[in-house]
């Protein structure tokens, strides 16, 4: 899908950058992903860590395995951790928790991101209380046809965006998001994901290309493009002007420079992988995926050098919204916390 006139891009990409970089300025945050598990009991149509999908190799990082990606990661100057995974029920709340705290009690300035999926609101709350700073839900379509194209029937859009506000009003930092060029989707569904956005006000935002997974049934369907994806990103920085919006590992795959065009774009987030290497091989989410073989310092100071090239810097900081402090001040009082 296109739908803007070319010779208008780089006026609209300008745009977003001037809009990042009052709230921003020229900085770039880092946050370091450590993908822990991808069993997943979910069977959605366009992942490579389906359920249904026979050909993953599977695999679950320990505790320590995961603490040791930790270590590395604020060695070499991250502090912002994402733990990713599947919806594995392996992992309880006991086991998340116990991670998030052990996480924190050495690294109290951190922050901690959870991205594993639709849980309940009692979960989301001991999430929170063990020390979760946010929470990264992509919505994926905002449109209920939509929705039911991507996903099973199991799977309802109302508790994606229920679970949304439910960790909105908690106080978590919260993060939702799309992909560019999705099988069916439409200009009238990206205008009802913007609606929906304009709705929640998230502090994130994570978009990029959709990329077919060879073992899914969306095996043949073409890939989102570039140029989609960076109108979109900037025009959710128009939108969201204090949004953390990143240059997504996925912008990457399908343009060799597609990280650097994103931040070009307004984008100002880059999640490179403290997963060891070799489980990231078996995190594909899509085919192709870049920065699977890397050592995580190795990564770091190449990511550092691409920013430096386009006139950017990486900011040794958390990077939180900057409205964040105030609302999670607030709120802790609001509820006794």
């Amino acid at each position: 899908m296109e739908y803007a006139d070319e010779g208008n891009d780089e006026y609209l990409f300008e745009a977003a950058r001037d809009a990042a970089e009052r709230s921003f300025g020229k900085e770039v945050y880092l946050r370091g992903l450590v993908e822990f598990t991808n069993y997943c009991k979910n069977d959605c149509y366009y992942c490579g860590i389906r359920r249904g999908n026979a050909n993953a190799e599977r695999y679950r990082l320990t505790e320590d395995e995961i603490l040791f990606c930790c270590d590395v990661g604020w060695n070499i100057g991250f502090r912002t951790f994402v733990l990713q995974g599947g919806e594995d029920p392996f992992f309880t709340d006991d086991r998340i928790c116990q991670i998030v705290r052990k996480i924190k009690e050495t690294r109290p300035s951190c922050a901690v991101t959870l991205s594993i999926g639709e849980k309940s609101l009692e979960s989301f709350q001991r999430f929170y209380e063990a020390g979760a700073d946010r929470y990264l839900l992509r919505h994926e379509t905002a449109n209920e046809w939509h929705y039911g194209k991507l996903h099973p029937a199991s799977m309802s859009m109302e508790n994606r965006k229920k679970c949304l506000h439910d960790l909105k009003k908690i106080g978590f930092q919260v993060g939702c998001g799309f992909m560019a060029g999705s099988p069916f989707q439409t200009i009238d569904h990206l205008y009802d994901d913007i609606v929906f956005m304009r709705e929640l006000e998230p502090h994130m935002i994570g978009i990029g290309p959709f990329i077919a997974h060879r073992d899914t049934p969306f095996k043949d369907e073409p890939d989102g493009s570039v140029n989609l994806t960076l109108k979109l990103l900037a025009i959710l920085r128009l939108l969201f002007p204090k949004a953390l919006i990143p240059a997504t590992t996925a912008l990457g795959t399908i343009d060799a420079l597609g990280r650097e065009k994103g931040i070009l774009a307004g984008a100002n987030v880059l999640m490179p992988n403290l997963s060891p290497p070799h489980v990231r091989r078996k995190y594909l989410l899509y085919d192709g995926k870049i920065c699977t073989g890397e050592e995580a310092a190795e990564c770091n100071m190449c990511l550092r050098r691409r920013v430096e090239r386009i006139g950017y810097h990486v900011a040794d900081s958390r990077g939180d919204h900057p409205d964040f402090v105030n609302e999670r001040n607030e709120h802790d009082v609001e509820s006794g916390i």
